[in-house]
């Protein structure tokens, strides 16, 4: 039987384990999960949640998303909201709009800016060319005051950089690169329409260690058509001989009805059921048997990184960005589809890049659907970001934070976690509940037992989780 073992913990997970409670499920990057956000909700909400920030005499600090929805090529995997174009002066006025949307939000931020964490996402932000870059970085600056310690981040494609514009993106601030892998297979590569030679990635990394950028993250996906355990094999080992801080691996959610572009990948090639959980434990184990931990979900790191040091003593976070070592922040989303969150409520940006530009050039903010979280809504956030992150739920500290008796509150939920205790997965008793070292592949599904949105329906289709 395959097994994955945590060198930390000692703790094997068996693929028993795994086939048994796989599922289909969010990844909770927020709670209620986007798909549960209202369409009655208008910018006057967000105006409210951000007038009613500055009443806060230590309001918490801000963190900033900013989506760059522009793509040379098409990547026929990619789920994300992008636009496919060559055109480069779509970027370039599109940056304006971004800060545009910017200064119509300026009046409402409040005189507190302190900002611990910038990132740009795609898309792919290294569409920009440079003074497009330091153009929006220059605005970002004027209306957010950025710590000495701020991480700022950028998601990079491999094939758009070379080793002076990695030094140029660290001229502007930025400290920590993330670069899209997936897989180094050629024939995984034209199957997906993304050719990246190992030399152009490991480039890539080598000037970012060169241009002192603090942290380089990667991703990889397994199973995309083509692939195979000895393919993907050589990918992760590959990888690991650049030794990237961290790694996320991710699972190929195959959507062709949500996703045109996946309406391009031949089914047929996708590997099967039993073919995808192989290439998982495989990789899972090669990059602990290389020195990496595993984090949670899906992201390993290595040993001495920010967020193993923050897994281990109990300070690690989850927001719409991932994992983070950041505590609750304020978080701003600009550009289209952008997820924003400011105290107790969420905020999205219109969808399609048209309805976004034409809200924002008539001066009004583009918000297009968001949420308002009730009392429930907060008790089951902090429960689940607890159990996503592998900390304690504390019964006494929920009882008196809430007023409540989380035994009789959550008695059916707890009940429900029975399986999960009787596999090992988690500790359940009149005190608390805590996931174990075994229980940290499997944090997505012990969550959905707390989600109260998933007894209702939804038009979302969720990816598994392994």
């Amino acid at each position: 039987m395959s097994a994955i073992v945590d060198p930390i913990d000692t703790v094997q997970i068996s693929e028993e384990l795994i086939r048994r409670f796989d599922r289909s499920g969010p990844r909770y990057t927020s709670y209620p999960t986007a798909d549960r956000f209202a369409d009655d909700f208008s910018a006057d909400n967000y105006i409210a949640a951000l007038q009613q920030r500055q009443q806060l005499v230590s309001p918490p600090p801000y963190s900033v998303y900013v989506h760059l929805p522009f793509c040379a090529s098409l990547c026929y995997f990619c789920a994300c909201n992008k636009i496919i174009t060559q055109d480069q002066a779509r970027s370039r006025s599109y940056v304006e709009t971004v800060l545009q949307e910017l200064r119509l939000l300026d009046p409402y931020l409040g005189e507190q800016r302190l900002t611990g964490q910038l990132h740009l996402g795609g898309g792919t932000p290294t569409f920009l060319q440079a003074d497009e870059l330091k153009h929006l970085m220059q605005g970002l600056q004027r209306h957010f005051h950025f710590t000495a310690d701020a991480e700022l981040g950028i998601e990079i494609d491999p094939r758009t950089v070379n080793a002076q514009t990695l030094s140029f993106l660290a001229e502007l601030g930025f400290n920590r690169t993330s670069f899209g892998v997936q897989d180094f297979n050629p024939d995984v590569q034209q199957a997906i329409n993304r050719i990246q030679p190992f030399e152009q990635v490991e480039m890539a990394m080598v000037s970012s260690r060169a241009a002192g950028f603090e942290s380089v993250n990667t991703d990889l996906i397994y199973g995309l058509p083509k692939q195979t355990v000895n393919s993907f094999s050589q990918t992760v080992d590959a990888l690991v001989s650049l030794r990237p801080d961290r790694i996320a691996l991710y699972n190929y959610a195959h959507l062709p009805q949500r996703f045109k572009a996946q309406r391009l990948i031949d089914p047929a090639d996708l590997p099967s059921a039993d073919a995808r959980l192989q290439i998982f434990l495989m990789a899972a184990q090669r990059l602990l048997d290389a020195g990496y931990q595993y984090i949670g979900l899906d992201h390993f790191a290595l040993p001495e990184d920010e967020l193993n040091v923050a897994r281990l003593d109990r300070s690690l976070h989850r927001n719409f960005q991932g994992y983070t070592t950041r505590a609750e922040s304020d978080l701003i989303g600009l550009g289209v589809s952008a997820i924003g969150k400011v105290g107790q409520t969420h905020i999205q940006n219109q969808r399609s890049l048209k309805a976004y530009r034409t809200a924002i050039e008539a001066e009004q903010l583009a918000t297009f659907r968001g949420h308002v979280m009730s009392a429930d809504d907060v008790l089951r956030a902090e429960v689940i970001m607890a159990l996503m992150c592998s900390m304690p739920v504390d019964f006494a500290q929920m009882n008196r934070r809430y007023q409540i008796d989380m035994a009789s509150y959550f008695s059916a939920e707890i009940n429900a976690l029975a399986p999960y205790a009787a596999a090992g997965l988690l500790e359940v008793d009149e005190e608390h509940i805590q996931v174990t070292a075994a229980g940290r592949l499997f944090v997505r599904a012990i969550s959905m037992e707390f989600d109260a949105y998933l007894r209702q329906t939804t038009s979302a289709t969720y990816s598994r989780l392994i």
